[in-house]
């Protein structure tokens, strides 16, 4: 238990520090470091191996639809075109984070209707889509998002940026 509190510390900590330089170079992103850093901790473990498969890749397991949705983002020159554009972005935690960041602007909404627009509603978007947020999460993705949200009880997750 102590290694994986570890683990997601570390883990954390270098996604925070990697939004650190998204928030300066924008501040109108509608989802908070920590936020993002739970959601990478609930869907993947934030686990950084290059991956690509069973149709999502990256650390944030982004499908190619949700890239598309979120802009095309892409690595330096590449065209959004490039039959590699979509696995360089979101195997990259800049590009994902900031792919993440367009698909909520575009989604966001009160999924669970309690009145507000905050992580666990991105997080219900970023599982099951702009469109069906309202469903139900997995319990073992609503676990580990509750867990680390708990983790940074200290900072209100609640509000944006």
């Amino acid at each position: 238990m102590a290694a994986n509190k570890l683990c997601c510390t570390l883990a954390f900590g270098a996604l925070l520090c990697l939004g650190l330089v998204a928030l300066i170079q924008a501040q109108d992103k509608p989802v908070t470091d920590v936020c993002l850093g739970c959601i990478c901790e609930a869907i993947s473990g934030c686990n950084q191996t290059r991956f690509c498969g069973g149709g999502v890749c990256g650390l944030f397991r982004i499908t190619w639809a949700y890239w598309s949705d979120g802009g095309k983002l892409t690595l330096g020159n590449e065209s959004p075109q490039s039959e590699d554009a979509y696995a360089n972005c979101v195997n990259d935690p800049y590009c994902a984070a900031n792919t993440i960041q367009n698909y909520m602007t575009k989604f966001g909404q009160d999924c669970n209707k309690d009145g507000g627009i905050d992580c666990y509603d991105y997080a219900a978007i970023h599982k099951l889509g702009g469109y069906g947020c309202g469903g139900e999460l997995a319990y073992q993705y609503q676990t580990s998002l509750q867990s680390c949200l708990n983790s940074f009880q200290q900072l209100d997750v609640r509000s944006g940026p």
